[in-house]
């Protein structure tokens, strides 16, 4: 599997007007490797040239995805992390999340501290990832706000 090839193609999705969660199912479908979704951002972050504007939604659709966001969920904005009691196999610990944006996914952190997003549903923002730390800190931690 070449790195540029995988790149070269995730440009022309990205081109094309399709979400990071979408590119990552067809780069996982046509290069036959899991990605997480942390790593699929990560190289998308690596690429060159690329209009990101044509990625986000138009106005009306934010709109549309803040009224689905609110009938799902509470409204405040909150990240909200749940832990597994149950750890995937070669997570050190793992668990769901619903990031203030209203994006969702499974979490896992590995034994060498590496963090990875999978099943994810909508687009995490930077802030939700940081978010998202401090909220699985605070958890491990008791709870302390």
């Amino acid at each position: 599997m070449d790195k540029i090839e995988i790149k070269k193609f995730m440009a022309e999705q990205l081109e094309a007007g399709n979400s990071l969660s979408d590119i990552q199912q067809m780069v996982n479908e046509k290069f036959g490797k899991k990605f997480s979704y942390m790593e699929i951002r990560i190289l998308a972050a690596e690429l060159e040239n690329i209009d990101w504007s044509k990625n986000d939604p138009a106005p009306e659709e934010k709109t549309e995805e803040k009224d689905i966001a609110a009938a799902l969920g509470p409204a405040d904005g909150q990240t909200i992390v749940e832990v597994s009691k149950l750890v995937r196999p070669g997570a050190a610990m793992s668990g769901t999340v619903k990031f203030a944006s209203g994006a969702t996914a499974t979490w896992m952190l590995d034994r060498s501290g590496g963090l990875g997003f999978d099943d994810v549903n909508g687009e995490p923002t930077e802030e939700d990832t940081k978010l998202f730390v401090e909220e699985l800190r605070r958890s491990l931690q008791g709870g302390a706000r």
